[in-house]
């Protein structure tokens, strides 16, 4: 029987569903949820706000020693903070996604949060989801899945959930701005976008919530079982 904390890596391009999936399938099984996205968002956002330019290596690794990023769980999710502001909310935009694809292609924001990442994932039960959790952040992870979706459907939600937070774009821009991430993601030389040779590869297109859920969550269990959990 495994003693070692159970880790769930998922993988996937932007608006596969990874965030929306993990929040509800941590909670279900009663697991640390860890939303990665929102660490190299905060990057950005740091950059960003101090009117850097997110694609200037130099000023970014210059800026990294005197930032302090943490991550609360709180009972409505996870929260991160960005020297000592809740930022949850500030991430959230097309800008900000933006500069956190141009600030995850750097080796060295990627070596300052991967300590963190993997502290946690040593701590608990977890369902962890990013670009490269299941290549680099966590190789040994129990289990690996890699979400798939076809960009227009991405897009589409990508697009719904913008117009619902009240931000002024139009679906053809969000599915410019998603295939130009994916373009990023899939060509950076530090870990870029790919599955890992033994993730389970889940296409969630025209599937609703409720049975990507549960198409995941057999995956865990029968992963647990085998582990002797």
């Amino acid at each position: 029987m495994s003693t070692r904390p159970f880790a769930v890596a998922i993988d996937g391009p932007a608006g596969a569903g990874k965030s929306t999936l993990a929040k509800i399938l941590a909670r279900e099984l009663g697991f640390l949820y860890m939303d990665t996205g929102a660490l190299y968002r905060t990057i950005g956002y740091a950059v960003l706000r101090e009117g850097g330019d997110p694609a200037d290596a130099a000023m970014v690794e210059a800026r990294l020693p005197s930032l302090d990023v943490r991550l609360t769980h709180e009972a409505d999710g996870q929260h991160v903070w960005l020297d000592g502001e809740d930022v949850n909310g500030e991430i959230r935009t097309p800008e900000v996604s933006r500069a956190a694809s141009q600030v995850s292609a750097l080796p060295a924001v990627r070596a300052y949060l991967l300590q963190l990442q993997r502290d946690t994932a040593a701590s608990c039960d977890v369902i962890m989801d990013g670009r490269d959790i299941g290549t680099v952040v966590l190789p040994d992870a129990q289990l690996k899945i890699f979400l798939r979706a076809t960009p227009e459907e991405r897009a589409r939600r990508r697009y719904e959930e913008l117009r619902e937070k009240g931000v002024d774009t139009t679906f053809e821009q969000v599915l410019a701005d998603m295939q130009q991430r994916d373009y990023d993601d899939s060509h950076r030389a530090a870990a870029p976008l790919k599955a890992a040779e033994d993730a389970v590869a889940v296409n969630t297109t025209g599937e609703t919530v409720e049975q990507s859920v549960a198409r995941m969550k057999k995956l865990v269990n029968d992963r647990l079982a085998s582990c002797g959990r």
